[in-house]
């Protein structure tokens, strides 16, 4: 079918195809990129040096345009406030890595510092952080665990096991600082390859049911120092499970002394917290509960002989700066998996974070550079003896609520951090470990809230709720690393189970607007007559091309794969029937080259006998067993003409009760060979049940999707797609004379494309005439019905009675005697009829011995 675009009279919709709508826009074919263009177009200048060491170094953007005045006072109201939480928080991270304190505070000082050069937000607070610390605490445990350790010492005559923390603090110490060198590795070469869009697989109900179950193993990893009571260290699947065990096993054992400090701290810290939350607006900085804790624990247990209760402490904090150290090669292939999962998940958390705070602060923050920039922050630390680093959300209120606007915060916060390493760290010897646990657990109330997204999720979306709970349970009983990999894993497969099960539905015209919604969810919607609409919520692809096409057959209404089954069972019948009849037309012929070689005056016998003999088939073949008419096809006679491929209606077949299925494209934004293999047997399915289909809403590029895959042939063009539904519809009513929500056949003929019988005996010769100079693809029953009906519609043929091979015979040959038009045949002809076959075969046989007696006077002289 030929879609022309045509200028419509004004007020009426214009409706262009696709190509028509290339060839009126103009559209210009856009050469491929290679690789050779490509690497044509870089170019060394100063402006492309200029813009890639702005885009790698923001500072050097940014701090030219500094505002001193307006920015300055806040960011160190802001630093101090984020350099006194970084010290507490510094040295309980650490303990719950596994490490030495001091190594808090160095992480807390120089990923800082290199964060401040290369960082794009300007609010976040990077530094320790409690749930990449019980990830690191993993690490540690399964691979430097304190059983290794243990050495055996002759105490009174009595041997006495211990745990050499020395030699075990300084294999871990090797341990942590490999790890965070491949953390900054992964995240540096992330950055550079422009994956920071992998942060996208990791959705909000996955990283917040990860933190939550991650604040869970921090609650529990911690309560040895609450409860005072040694513990095994456990890793791999269900080390939480056997942890909580031992705990419980051990409760009798608890240390009285550990356990009031605890509970003090944790009250103390808690209320100091409700009180800064009711008072936040009005105090100029929040009271400093962490550091307050830490002071007077550490001032009262110096200067008080608590030693009796046995209470355990930090021990020693070496002073000053450490020389940078490489990184110890030998743990890379063990640590390589950990590596990575850390640095999803502290990137994650730190670019969550940051676009939060530059979308509330009107600044946009660029997320491949900030892959890069804790990249080299880990990168850089790990020479110096830090851990991995994140973003802390605590840290961060605080800093954004006192003032902070700048990264210049997070340098004020370093020289806080540097004056406790060189002067003030040493003080802190004699600062219980309970007071460190117990300024863990109050953090994690932020963590603790996110068990509200339940009952927000259960009403919102079912599918983010169980994301959720699996992320929260496999990230519990598998410990973090694995637990984070069927994470991603679950959530991955729930994005297939999404597009495999979509939404599919029939549209329909909404109150004869141009909008078109679905017919189950909208009373006033109502389908076009003879057109469906097909859409569907998802785009098409491998994994559920089949489904598509399998709902479309089901929402027509109809059997389509039992409609074309049934189809070609009748053509096999028919093509066995039109062999039959061609064995017949041969044998027919040989009759007639014989009767031609025995003389030419036998041949009128033998074509009288040819025309009794067809005349007998015809008759069979449209009369039924009880003499009522049949509507078949015309008998193959000795001269046939072509004829185009049979219709439903004339293999006795009833038709669908549609003609044109129109698939709406507007959800999907890509196609794949599978689909362009589905879209194409959906074409030549409908096509065999004569019913056209359309393609509507496809985007620019899948049309050239399409046009890459060869979806385009002689019977699928671009005529078939159009720019939006109603245009579509707009097209096919116009086309088949409809309007939009009625059809209204009383102006057309019957079978609108082709003649048929009832109307060629209703519209007389011309309509034939029509019939058989239709430039369409018409039908072989159509156009000889419209042929034989005229002929058998016509008084002339009631009243001689004269076969239709023979009056079509005769037509031909004789055109000056007027056969062509039954009403101009001359009187004396129709003789030839009255009396029927009998006439003339007793004509035949005068003919015939006329010629022998002829032959045989002849044969005598």
């Amino acid at each position: 079918m030929v879609n022309q675009a045509q200028c419509d009279p004004p007020g009426q919709h214009s409706v262009l195809s696709e190509a028509d709508i290339e060839r009126v826009g103009l559209k210009t074919e856009v050469p491929p990129s290679s690789f050779c263009t490509e690497i044509k177009k870089i170019r060394c200048s100063c402006s492309v040096a200029k813009s890639l060491l702005f885009k790698y170094i923001p500072i050097l953007r940014w701090l030219p345009r500094y505002p001193v005045k307006e920015w300055l006072i806040g960011d160190i109201i802001s630093g101090f406030s984020v350099g006194i939480m970084h010290l507490p928080q510094g040295l309980a991270y650490a303990l719950l890595a596994g490490l030495p304190p001091v190594l808090g505070l160095y992480t807390a000082f120089y990923p800082v510092l290199i964060y401040f050069f290369f960082g794009t937000s300007r609010h976040i607070s990077v530094g320790p952080f409690a749930v990449i610390s019980v990830m690191i605490g993993s690490v540690t445990d399964s691979l430097e665990p304190s059983e290794n350790y243990m050495e055996m010492v002759e105490i009174n005559g009595t041997n006495t096991t211990f745990v050499n923390e020395t030699r075990r603090d300084a294999a871990r110490v090797e341990l942590v600082t490999a790890l965070t060198f491949l953390v900054g590795i992964f995240q540096i070469a992330l950055g550079l390859l422009q994956f920071g869009f992998v942060a996208t697989y990791l959705s909000e109900p996955l990283v917040r049911g990860y933190t939550t179950a991650a604040s869970i193993q921090v609650l529990i990893s911690q309560l040895k120092y609450v409860f005072g009571v040694p513990l095994k260290e456990y890793s791999g699947p269900l080390s939480l499970i056997y942890t909580l065990v031992e705990i419980c096993a051990r409760l009798p054992q608890t240390n009285v002394g550990t356990l009031v400090t605890a509970l003090i701290a944790m009250v103390f810290i808690l209320l100091v917290k409700i009180l800064n939350d009711k008072l936040g607006k009005k105090l100029p900085v929040p009271i400093p509960v962490e550091l307050l804790t830490i002071i007077l624990s550490t001032v009262i247990f110096s200067f008080a002989d608590l030693s009796r209760f046995e209470i355990s402490n930090v021990g020693d904090i070496p002073s000053g700066m450490r020389p940078p150290e490489a990184p110890n090669v030998n743990y890379f292939e063990r640590i390589v998996g950990n590596a990575f999962a850390i640095a999803m998940v502290g990137y994650v958390i730190c670019i969550s974070l940051g676009k939060t705070f530059g979308l509330k602060h009107g600044y946009s923050v660029d997320s491949n550079q900030e892959l890069i920039a804790l990249g080299l922050s880990n990168f850089v630390g790990s020479f110096f003896r830090c851990y991995s680093i994140s973003c802390s959300m605590s840290r961060t209120l605080v800093q954004e609520s006192t003032g902070g606007n700048s990264q210049v915060a997070g340098v004020i916060s370093c020289i806080v951090i540097l004056v406790t390493i060189l002067k003030i760290g040493e003080l802190f010897r004699e600062l219980p470990e309970a007071i460190l646990a117990s300024i863990i657990i109050v953090n994690l109330k932020g963590m603790f809230k996110q068990f509200n997204d339940i009952c927000s999720l259960w009403k919102t979306n079912f599918i983010d709720l169980l994301i959720w709970l699996v992320t929260f349970v496999a990230t519990l009983l598998l410990n973090l690393d694995m637990g984070l990999g069927v994470a991603v894993a679950f959530s991955l497969l729930m994005v297939i189970f999404r597009s495999q099960m979509p939404h599919y539905s029939m549209l329909g015209q909404v109150s004869k607007t141009r909008v078109y919604r679905d017919v189950a969810e909208y009373h006033k919607a109502e389908e076009i007559p003879g057109v469906k609409i097909f859409h569907s919520s998802a785009t098409v692809y491998f994994a559920n091309a089949g489904m598509y096409a399998e709902a479309i057959k089901k929402k027509c209404g109809m059997n389509v794969d039992r409609l074309i089954e049934k189809k070609k069972k009748a053509l096999k019948k028919k093509h066995k029937q039109e062999k039959k009849e061609a064995k017949k037309a041969k044998k027919i012929a040989s009759k007639v080259k014989q009767a031609s070689g025995s003389g030419n005056n036998n041949l009128a016998f033998v074509e009288i006998d040819m025309d009794r003999n067809i005349q007998k088939e015809y008759d069979t073949a449209v009369t039924g067993p009880n003499g009522s008419a049949k509507d078949l096809e015309p008998p193959v006679n000795l001269h046939p003409e072509p004829s185009c491929k049979p219709t439903l209606e004339s293999l006795g077949l009833e038709k669908p009760p549609f003609h044109s299925l129109i698939l709406d494209f507007s959800s999907a934004n890509f196609v794949d060979t599978v689909c362009i293999k589905t879209l194409k047997n959906i074409f030549k399915d409908f096509r065999d049940i004569e019913v056209d289909v359309y393609l509507v809403g496809c985007h620019d590029s899948i049309i050239t999707q399409l046009e890459k895959g060869n979806f385009f042939s002689e019977t699928i063009t671009k005529h078939h797609l159009f720019a939006s539904v109603h245009d579509a519809v707009t097209f096919i009513t116009r086309i088949h004379g409809n309007n939009m929500l009625q059809i209204d056949t009383s102006h057309e003929r019957p079978d609108r494309k082709c003649g048929g019988v009832e109307a060629d005996r209703k519209w007389g010769a011309a309509a034939a005439i029509r019939a058989s100079a239709c430039p369409l693809q018409c039908p072989s029953s159509h156009h000889e019905r419209a042929v034989y009906g005229n002929y058998r519609g016509s008084r002339f043929a009631q009243k001689t009675r004269l076969t239709a091979p023979a009056f079509k015979h005769l037509s031909r040959d004789h055109p000056e005697e007027g056969w062509r038009d039954p009403s101009k045949a001359r009187p004396h002809l129709c003789l030839i009829g009255w009396a029927g076959p009998l006439w003339l075969l007793l004509v035949g046989t005068f003919c015939g011995r006329r010629g022998q007696r002829r032959w045989r006077l002849e044969e005598g002289q």
